[in-house]
């Protein structure tokens, strides 16, 4: 009886543990990196693929990163059935005091029809227009200078984008997640 008793008090004490719940335990937050801009020339292969190609001209500025963006470099763009688009590009900065730094990043875009009624007669869209195009980039190189950038991720959001038959660019706004 006594090994009863002492099961079943084990039992109902399992009962009696506070459950513990599934709230927010932690916080991100961001410090600013660089602005990038890159300057594009879209290839549609299908309905549901694009490839954009980063023609020369693109840069790299921030606190403590400046550059330009050499070739090659180019950002991959499916849709999707729902028409969110997703992104995958990779392109190389050149930093103002020779550093080499490739830059890759995957992203989602949802676009309202609105918007792409918009870029598509030329207006120059931000991120009130295009309230999610967001991308997460990774860094890698071996400069010295540049080797935290090896370590960190990084979330970015778009701050322009304008797409005519004459001029075609993105612009980022880059941030280290910490």
């Amino acid at each position: 009886m006594k090994t009863f008793t002492t099961a079943l008090a084990l039992l109902l004490s399992l009962f009696a543990m506070p459950v513990t719940s599934h709230a927010q335990s932690t916080q991100v937050s961001t410090e600013y990196l660089m602005t990038v801009y890159l300057p594009t020339e879209r290839k549609a292969i299908d309905p549901t693929l694009t490839i954009v190609n980063i023609l020369p001209g693109g840069w790299v500025k921030g606190p403590g990163i400046n550059g330009k963006v050499i070739a090659p470099g180019g950002d991959w763009i499916r849709t999707l059935p729902s028409g969110a688009l997703r992104q995958e590009a990779k392109l190389t900065i050149e930093t103002d005091d020779g550093a080499f730094i490739h830059m890759s990043y995957v992203g989602v875009v949802a676009m309202s029809k609105e918007a792409a009624e918009a870029l598509g007669r030329g207006e120059v869209l931000n991120d009130k227009s295009v309230p999610y195009f967001i991308n997460t980039p990774l860094f890698q190189t071996s400069a010295e200078k540049y080797g935290w950038l090896n370590k960190v991720q990084a979330i970015g959001k778009m701050v322009e984008l304008k797409r005519t038959s004459t001029e075609a660019y993105v612009k980022y706004d880059i941030f280290i997640a910490r």
